[in-house]
């Protein structure tokens, strides 16, 4: 694997893009360290995406330098990356195509150093990294080590019989569903002193159950474009200002956001506003004592009867239920209401699901009424990203016929 980067070292060039295409291992610490110090920039590549996926997103982000298992490659129409940039991140891609997102070290320096000083955690501290390092989460947790020194364990895939074994680490990194196999795996989560969870919204039963296992859950928000969570548990981090829009879409302002996304400038031009506010997307309130609250985002929101309701809410409560696994809301059109409050539901037990009544009964105890679901849909599997994210889009785009509408 790093016969590779001795390969590819002695003709790095200053402005180089380097896209690596390996498995995560504690050597990645010294690849970047060896990217940057020839004054290159890095883009890591996911090692789960298939072939067509990967040509792709290096046909997108046309890289001046490949590093993958097989060698090094310059190909021929590499775009250097533009001065001061240092690292592109491709997003998630749950709302289409993956954009790519360019750092300057000042950013990138800025996230981890806000973090390590919101967290209390020192360079000695050990960092478990068990995210994939294509994405902001896992990578952050990789440039603990790069930038402070801390020691960091990398795991190449998560594993919880793997993570149960880490018993020196003291932060971590994961998704809600990470966290909820830890739990269901029993693995003894009190030795962290904060397990950060992000990438999608947790649910209040899987935070109380994590609180009542003895672990230190700290629920963050951020975009990819925001170098990762830059809110913890409603606060912003030292620096990062939020403001919610006339349109109650949150904005952000903070020494972590992106210069633009690369080669894109029609789309930095719509996400980052002349005065420096990254438009997130998303919807969100403050409370009287200035915590953000994230509603949803806001081409997610569901008009029926003329009401507006966010499907995360109505998620939140039906994933309480016993009978539910996994629960996602959507809209449908509907003659009468405009839209319908649709739930596609993955049964605790396949052999006795829950009705559409019981999940509206539920529903009536928390919310307004007209949040319930009015139609329900079993399924096997929600779609989902790679990193755990529900890919909203593509929820019953080819599901099974509905179990009923309710009516009122």
């Amino acid at each position: 694997m790093w016969a590779s980067l001795s390969q590819v070292r002695p003709t790095l060039r200053p402005g180089d893009l380097v896209a690596v295409s390996l498995p995560p291992g504690p050597a990645w610490v010294d690849l970047v360290r060896e990217v940057w110090d020839a004054g290159a920039a890095l883009l890591p590549i996911d090692q789960r995406l298939t072939p067509p996926e990967r040509a792709a997103l290096l046909e997108r982000a046309r890289p001046t330098v490949v590093l993958g298992p097989e060698g090094a490659t310059r190909p021929s129409d590499g775009l250097p990356a533009e001065p001061g940039t240092v690292l592109v991140v491709a997003t998630s891609g749950t709302a289409g195509q993956p954009k790519l997102a360019a750092f300057d070290a000042r950013a990138v320096e800025a996230a981890v150093s806000a973090s390590a000083l919101a967290l209390g955690a020192d360079p000695g501290d050990r960092w478990l990294c068990c995210l994939p390092l294509a994405h902001i989460g896992g990578l952050l947790v990789l440039l603990r080590g790069v930038l402070l020194g801390a020691p960091v364990t990398v795991h190449e895939r998560f594993d919880p019989a793997a993570c149960a074994r880490e018993r020196d680490a003291r932060f971590t990194a994961v998704v809600p569903t990470m966290l909820r196999r830890l739990l269901d795996a029993g693995v003894d989560l009190s030795g962290f002193r904060a397990i950060l969870v992000g990438g999608a919204p947790l649910p209040s039963e899987l935070r109380a159950r994590a609180e009542t296992a003895g672990a230190r859950v700290v629920e963050t928000y951020g975009l990819t474009e925001s170098c990762g969570g830059v809110v913890y548990d409603g606060v912003p981090l030292p620096g990062v200002e939020v403001r919610i829009g006339g349109d109650g879409c949150i904005r952000l302002r903070a020494p972590t956001l992106m210069r633009g996304y690369r080669a894109d400038p029609e789309g930095t031009a719509a996400a980052l506003t002349r005065d420096g506010w990254l438009l997130t997307g998303d919807a969100g309130v403050l409370d009287e004592r200035g915590r953000l609250h994230v509603v949803g985002r806001l081409d997610e929101a569901i008009t029926t009867g003329g009401e507006r309701v966010w499907p995360q809410e109505v998620e939140a409560v039906l994933a309480a239920h016993p009978k539910v696994a996994e629960v996602a809301v959507g809209g449908r059109p509907d003659p009468e209401w405009g839209q319908r409050v649709v739930a596609w539901v993955v049964p605790t037990d396949p052999r006795d699901p829950p009705t559409l009544s019981e999940l509206r009964e539920a529903a009536a105890a928390r919310l307004a009424r007209y949040k319930a679901p009015r139609e329900l849909v079993l399924v096997p599997a929600l779609p989902r990203t790679r990193s755990g994210k529900l890919r909203r889009r593509l929820v019953g785009a080819d599901g099974p016929a509905p179990a009923g509408d309710g009516g009122e």
